[in-house]
């Protein structure tokens, strides 16, 4: 089968997704964003018997990796390596089907993004440029804009970044930042002049304007929106290479300290993953007329896969454009970004080991909830329900049942149909129309809507076996029930093939079950799939319900992070003004032991003490029940005020204050004595 786009006929397709950054796991957003929509079309394709090429592979260069190796005290290189290790296990475990996956540290991809610096460098098509960057005078090095952090001028969050504020989200340059800090040293950086290579984009917006606005109007609203705003307010150059000791050396006299800039080299790795790859068969996939590129992204590389890298490559000369960049939106999770650095994710590699087994559901919540043309939310209790209601009470439940019944009945073996009626010819014309269905809408990108046509053959299919019964006509009428139970059969072997782009593990399972012999997608659509006669295998369970203990853990393990991040994130309250050392003095803070603990009546944070202080035995009333129990602190050390005025609580007369100390949470802990000191030693 070829496709028509406007007209032009692809003899192959050239297939991307967005390399992700090896300074970290993979996490869902990633997945719903770029990856299972690539496998989907990919498996799609080639169910259609198209030749096809999908790349990924591991973004190793760039701010993220050395800020990561910095944390780590480690090198960036120990970074990349481990990361790409974890990131390419979770893709082969989850069933991606790229044909590559390497990496831009490899021997391949700096030849080829050197080489693809130099002839641009030799043509001219590179401006030389002297500008003022932030540098650190201590540490005696050029900031990236991540190692620069200030007050963002849009909402005042003191935490923002040099190029983006994650609170509110706006994208910034490091110079727009009130009270710029180092991320090395904490000094205020100085502006400092740096020779730089820019590429001219502003040369090539009459051609971007002309073959995004004109030529590819049938692209996302999201994406060609986004391509639209830029062009409209205009191009200008931008930096192909930066200072920094991580990165491929820019290869012209003169560039010491430098590399190429991430965005530059990053996207040159499709192409120096198909080299090391194929070898000289490359061009094929690249400089071929007749070959279809489509980039996967996420929307915050929709300027680089529109504008940025087609620039780059018709600045080159030799190579295709992308037809098509399906680039999605964001996911947040349970109503917050996913954040990296905040470890605000679920990672797919905890994912899998979490989940055995159930790479499908995952698959099928992203793709069903994914954000195509919007910001979607994630959330566990929404993963729960759609499992057990949908892929176990529907597809599951359909399918058990018609392979339960066919051994129960005809000793595991498809029935003859015999005479249909109108209900039967009825339901045949429906399955027939479900692959050009699906398919139609997987080539225009709209994989949830076509996630949602698979689900409702298997809805037809539930109902068809409901609204016939062949529980009970088998008593009257065997002939019938034969007849149903064929064409239940038929659209169970219907559902593997169409299913195999969505959930492969269990279109696997499904076709195993079903000894369905390996098909096309152009063969679904028949009701005679299944041969009459031939053997169909025991039933297994294709999907398991998710009970609410594995999804607490889940949510645990995120309330948890949440608590840790308001920890690492506190802004300490500033000190209060100098008292003299006299005042202190007035201060009898002394080591009392808790003799007894109550709590008390109708409060929730009281608990009634008797605590030996070495002077007396004294009642204080502390407002600590939340975080300690009266058992677990008798006999416990703590710090008392001693001679702070009575006051009465809840008609409890309260004489001293036991001394807290208190985390952004709101957690108290006891300020206490670690020896065994007698009751009444002094604090000083």
């Amino acid at each position: 089968m070829t496709y028509t786009d406007k007209n032009r006929k692809f003899k192959r397709y050239t297939v991307t997704t967005a390399l992700p950054y090896a300074n970290g796991p993979i996490h869902i957003g990633h997945m719903a964003g770029v990856y299972v929509p690539a496998d989907i079309y990919c498996r799609y394709l080639r169910l259609q018997g198209e030749d096809i090429f999908f790349i990924g592979g591991s973004d190793e260069h760039g701010v993220p990796v050395t800020i990561r190796a910095k944390k780590e005290g480690c090198t960036p290189q120990d970074v990349v390596d481990r990361y790409h290790s974890i990131i390419k296990k979770s893709f082969e475990e989850f069933g991606m089907t790229f044909d590559v996956y390497s990496r831009t540290t490899s021997a391949t991809h700096e030849k080829t993004a050197s080489e693809f610096f130099l002839k641009l460098y030799n043509e001219g098509k590179f401006i030389e440029q002297t500008t003022k960057q932030y540098y650190d005078e201590q540490e005696q090095t050029f900031l990236a804009d991540r190692y620069i952090t200030g007050t963002c001028p849009i909402c005042g969050n003191e935490h923002a970044y040099g190029d983006q504020c994650e609170k509110c989200g706006s994208s910034l340059n490091a110079t727009d930042l009130i009270n710029p800090k180092s991320a090395l040293s904490g000094n205020a950086p100085v502006l400092k002049e740096t020779k730089h290579w820019f590429l001219p984009l502003n040369d090539y917006e009459a051609f971007l304007k002309e073959w995004i606005l004109e030529n590819h109007k049938e692209w996302k609203v999201n994406v060609y929106g986004q391509c639209k705003s830029w062009l409209d307010n205009g191009l200008q150059p931008r930096a192909v290479t930066r200072d920094l000791d991580w990165g491929i050396k820019v290869p012209v006299k003169g560039a010491d300290g430098k590399v190429l800039y991430v965005w530059f080299d990053a996207p040159i790795g499709y192409i120096s993953n198909t080299i090391e790859k194929v070898g000289d068969d490359w061009r094929k996939w690249w400089q071929d007329k007749e070959t279809k590129l489509v980039h996967f992204i996420g929307k915050d590389n929709i300027v680089f896969h529109c504008i940025v890298f087609p620039a780059m490559l018709k600045a080159h000369g030799d190579f295709i454009l992308p037809e098509n960049v399906p680039a999605n939106e964001f996911l947040n999770l349970e109503g917050d970004k996913i954040s990296t650095s905040r470890s605000w994710a679920v990672w797919l590699n905890e994912y899998l080991e979490d989940f055995p087994n159930k790479q499908d559901v995952l698959r099928y919540v992203l793709c069903a909830n994914a954000p195509e043309t919007k910001d979607n939310d994630f959330t566990w209790k929404d993963f729960q329900t759609r499992n057990n209601s949908e892929l176990v009470a529907i597809l599951g439940n359909f399918v058990n049942r018609t392979i339960v019944l066919t051994h129960k009945y005809f000793e595991g073996k498809v029935p003859q149909t015999f005479e249909l009626n109108e209900t039967d010819k009825s339901a045949m014309e429906e399955i027939k129309a479900y692959p050009e269905k699906i398919g139609t809408l997987i080539e225009n990108y709209k994989f949830r809507d076509a996630l949602f046509e698979l689900m409702n053959l298997a809805r037809l299919g539930n109902k068809y076996l409901t609204e016939n019964e062949p529980w009970k006509t088998i008593k009257t009428d065997e002939k019938r029930t034969s007849a149903v139970l064929n064409i239940s059969l038929q659209i169970c072997a219907n559902l593997a093939i169409l299913a195999e782009p969505f959930l492969p593990f269990s279109s696997q399972k499904l076709q195993k079950m079903l000894n369905l012999a390996k098909h096309s997608w152009t063969q679904a659509g028949s009701i005679s799939l299944l041969p009459q006669g031939s053997a169909i295998n025991t039933p297994e369970l294709l999907f398991e319900r998710i009970e609410d203990e594995a999804i607490q853990k889940q949510t645990d393990k995120l309330e948890a992070t949440k608590k840790q991040n308001l920890l690492n994130n506190a802004e300490v309250k500033p000190q209060k003004e100098n008292i003299s050392f006299e005042d202190f003095e007035k201060m009898d803070i002394r080591i009392g032991k808790v003799l007894q603990a109550e709590k008390v009546a109708k409060t929730k944070k009281l608990l009634k003490l008797t605590v030996d202080t070495g002077i007396d035995q004294r009642t204080i009333v502390s407002g600590i029940a939340e975080w300690y129990k009266p058992e677990d602190i008798i006999g416990r050390r703590v710090a008392v005020l001693v001679n702070l005025a009575p006051k009465e609580l809840k008609g409890i007369e309260s004489r001293g204050m036991i001394l807290m100390a208190e985390n952004a949470l709101g957690e108290l802990s006891f300020v206490g004595c670690d020896k065994d000191f007698n009751a009444g030693s002094i604090v000083r």
